[in-house]
């Protein structure tokens, strides 16, 4: 898909604006990036040829709209309050701060602004999920970092966590409970920034890697629900484990790989003793846990079955790429004796 140059020329487009939102020195100019990265990104939505993506963009469009509408106007709000300094203007700086913040949690899909989220990443492809659940949370992350409101984003951490660990224990669909799972690791993202902007680097590098390495094996197979799991996977034991490694290790369990960014996160909790919340963010991860071992159920059974017909033919040899990825998620924690 990236080889297409329509989609070249748009995929370029976009990362220009996070480019241009994450190096400008002025708000106009950031909300200038932000509007060339939805542009940009609305025609690779559109681009599917069925009617479920043209959907699923107009939800996009109109929520990220009223977000840059919501961004303008409190820029807006902050040069009239410093050219002209009117009673009818005199409005807290940390309000106006905190009304960008929560502009910044609608773009990015946190909670309480999440409900467009998994209906949006459920109708278009996992190409364009991929770019949704990673390359999009960049720019807003960023700005949060420079526009911190400790309460605003507490807020939306503890909601985060909630919704996006209880959210996706009734969903069918992979998508769907790819998107829940998003925005559960959203609330660590929001923790780790409040801390450091290199703690927030180390949880994006790893949860980029793990989510793009499981894209790629559900794009390679077409996985849209669950039940495709116990079909597809029984006949190829190699798959059948990296693809549900992979799947635990972005739920962070021990010893996994995805289980070393919350280790750190864990830690700048503890030594700056914020025991609540460090033992809701576990409590509602081991939820997240459940829907992970849900997709993983069948690759723990003792036995196993398959068809008389061979449902999946693949035309490449991807079983070394996918004990590659294994082996690096299973041995992650290998990582903790570099870093300390």
């Amino acid at each position: 898909m990236l080889f297409n140059p329509s989609k070249t020329l748009f995929m370029t487009t976009l990362i220009i604006g996070i480019i241009i939102t994450i190096s400008s020195n002025s708000w106009l100019s950031v909300w200038m990036g932000l509007e060339i990265n939805l542009l940009s990104f609305i025609p690779l939505m559109t681009d599917e040829g069925n009617l479920y993506s043209n959907e699923a963009s107009l939800k996009y469009f109109l929520t990220q709209a009223m977000a840059s509408s919501l961004l303008l106007f409190s820029i807006i709000l902050f040069l009239n309050y410093n050219l002209l300094n009117f009673n009818l203007w005199n409005i807290n700086f940390w309000t106006k701060l905190s009304l960008i913040n929560l502009t910044l949690l609608i773009k990015m899909g946190s909670a309480p602004f999440h409900f467009w989220f998994p209906s949006v990443m459920n109708c278009l492809s996992w190409f364009n999920n991929w770019i949704l659940m990673t390359i999009q949370k960049i720019a807003p992350f960023i700005l949060i970092f420079y526009s911190f409101n400790f309460y605003i984003n507490m807020m939306s951490l503890i909601l985060s966590l909630i919704f996006g660990s209880l959210g996706g224990l009734n969903q069918t669909s992979v998508r769907k409970i790819m998107a829940y799972s998003s925005i559960n690791h959203l609330s660590w993202m929001l923790c780790s920034i409040f801390f450091s902007k290199n703690l927030w680097l180390n949880y994006f590098f790893f949860y980029y890697f793990l989510t793009s390495s499981i894209v790629l094996l559900f794009n390679l197979f077409n996985i849209f629900y669950i039940n495709q799991f116990f079909l597809y996977f029984n006949n190829n034991l190699t798959i059948k484990f990296s693809i549900f490694i992979l799947l635990l290790s972005l739920g962070g369990l021990p010893p996994f790989l995805g289980f070393f960014p919350k280790w750190l996160v864990i830690q700048y909790l503890m030594f700056n003793n914020f025991y609540f919340i460090l033992l809701l963010m576990v409590i509602f991860t081991l939820f997240t846990l459940y829907f992970y071992l849900q997709m993983t159920y069948s690759a723990f059974m003792i036995n196993s079955w398959n068809f008389k017909w061979n449902i999946n033919k693949i035309k490449f040899n991807f079983n070394w790429f996918f004990m590659f990825m294994s082996f690096t998620s299973i041995f992650g924690l290998m990582f903790i004796f570099f870093y300390f």
